[in-house]
C-alpha cells in the first residue's frame, strides 16, 4: 500500500527532498507528496526522518484527507525502528475508530503480520473486510488487498477457507492460485538442492511479482474530472467554448457517474475521480502553453491531477459520502443512479 517508490536505481534521499520542494510549490497536494517523500525516506533507511514527515502532516492546521492512512504509515514505520509500544497504541486506535478506507486496515494488519502477530493480523484483516464488504455486491478494487492479505495470513495459520477466502480466490486473476502463492511450505523450497523445485518457485515468484507490477503501473487507469458547482460556473463563464462540454452542472455529475459505471461494467479496474479548480487548471494550461478554453486539455489536466495523488477511489466505500460533495451518502445520492 506504499506509494509507488521503486527500490532500484533511485536516490531515495534526493527524491524525498524533491518531493518536499514540490509540496511547498503545490500546498493543495502536500499530503500526497509528503507521503511519497516519507516512503522514500523509509526505503533509504532514514526512519526517524520519515516519522518527522508523518508528524508534520498530523500536526498540520489543515484538515487531512486521509488521517488514518498517515497514522497507519507512521505506526508501521515506528515499529521498524524499535518503537513498538507507540506503534501498537496507534494501531489499536485505528482499529477502534473503524476507518472506511481499506488502506489503513491493510497497513496495520501487514505490520502485525510482519512481526509474527498472525492472530492479531487475521483479526484486523477480518475487521476491515467485515466493515467494508458486508452486503457489497462487487468489492471495489481498492479492497482486494484486504481480502488477499486475510487469505495469506489464514493460510499461514492453517485454518480452513471461509466465504471471504473463496471471494479472494475468485477475484485473484493470476495464473498461480492464491493457495499456491500463500503456501507456507514454499519458503522451504527456496533452500532445496533440486533444480526443478527451484525453477518452479522462481516461476511462482515471477507470477506474484507480475501482479504487483501490474497494480503499480496503473494506479488510476481512468481518473474522471469533476468540477464543483461554483468552479464549473466560473470555468464556463471565463471560457465559453467549454459550455458545449459542460451544458449544466447536473448533467456534468450524471455524466461522471454514468461514465464510471460503464467503465466498471466493461471490466476496467481501479477507477478514480479528480476534482478540478479554475486557478489550478489555468496554471496547468499556462505550463502547457495552451488555452484553458481548449477542450482537449481537460483529460490531460485530469491525468496530471491523478499523477499528483489527487484521485480518490470510485465507488466510495459503503457508508461514505458521495463524491459530488452534496454531503449525502453515496448510496442515497449518485450511488442510486441506475440502481
Amino acid at each position: 500500500m506504499r506509494p509507488d517508490t521503486p527500490a532500484e536505481n533511485v536516490d531515495h534521499p534526493a527524491e524525498a527532498a524533491r518531493l518536499e520542494r514540490t509540496a511547498a510549490r503545490y500546498p493543495e497536494d502536500a499530503e500526497a507528496l509528503l507521503l511519497q517523500a516519507a516512503a522514500h525516506l523509509e526505503l533509504a533507511g532514514d526512519r526517524p526522518a520519515a516519522t518527522a514527515l508523518y508528524d508534520r502532516l498530523l500536526s498540520s492546521p489543515d484538515t487531512l484527507e486521509t488521517p488514518h492512512l498517515v497514522r497507519a504509515l507512521k505506526a508501521s514505520n515506528l515499529w521498524e525502528y524499535d518503537h513498538e509500544a507507540e506503534a501498537r497504541a496507534i494501531i489499536d486506535g485505528i482499529r477502534a475508530e473503524s476507518p472506511r478506507d481499506p488502506a489503513p486496515w491493510v497497513i496495520v494488519a501487514e505490520s502485525l503480520e510482519s512481526h509474527d502477530e498472525l492472530e492479531a493480523a487475521q483479526e484486523t484483516f477480518t475487521e476491515g473486510v467485515t466493515l467494508l464488504l458486508t452486503d457489497v455486491p462487487e468489492p471495489p478494487y481498492s479492497t482486494h488487498p484486504l481480502l488477499y492479505g486475510r487469505h495469506r495470513v489464514r493460510r499461514m495459520l492453517g485454518v480452513s477457507h471461509d466465504e471471504w477466502d473463496t471471494l479472494a480466490d475468485t477475484l485473484h486473476s493470476s495464473s498461480v492460485s492464491l493457495d499456491e502463492l500463500h503456501d507456507p511450505k514454499r519458503v522451504w523450497s527456496l533452500g532445496s538442492d533440486n533444480p526443478a523445485e527451484l525453477e518452479a518457485e522462481i516461476s511462482r515468484l515471477r507470477a506474484e511479482l507480475g501482479a504487483y507490477r501490474e497494480a503499480l503501473s496503473r494506479p488510476f487507469p481512468v481518473a474522471v474530472l469533476h468540477w464543483p458547482e461554483g468552479e464549473l460556473a466560473e470555468l464556463v463563464g471565463a471560457y465559453a467554448s467549454l459550455a458545449v462540454e459542460y451544458p449544466s452542472h447536473e448533467e456534468h455529475l450524471a455524466t461522471i457517474e454514468g461514465s464510471l459505471r460503464e467503465l466498471a461494467a466493461s471490466g476496467t479496474p481501479n477507477l478514480g475521480i479528480v476534482t478540478g479548480t479554475v486557478p489550478s487548471y489555468e496554471a496547468f494550461a499556462a505550463s502547457e502553453g495552451a488555452s484553458p478554453g481548449d477542450v482537449d486539455l481537460l483529460p490531460q489536466y485530469a491525468t496530471t491531477l491523478a499523477a499528483r495523488g489527487r484521485a480518490v477511489v470510485w465507488p466510495p466505500q459503503r457508508g461514505a459520502s458521495c463524491w459530488c460533495g452534496s454531503g449525502a451518502s453515496y448510496a442515497g445520492c449518485h450511488g442510486a443512479q441506475g440502481a
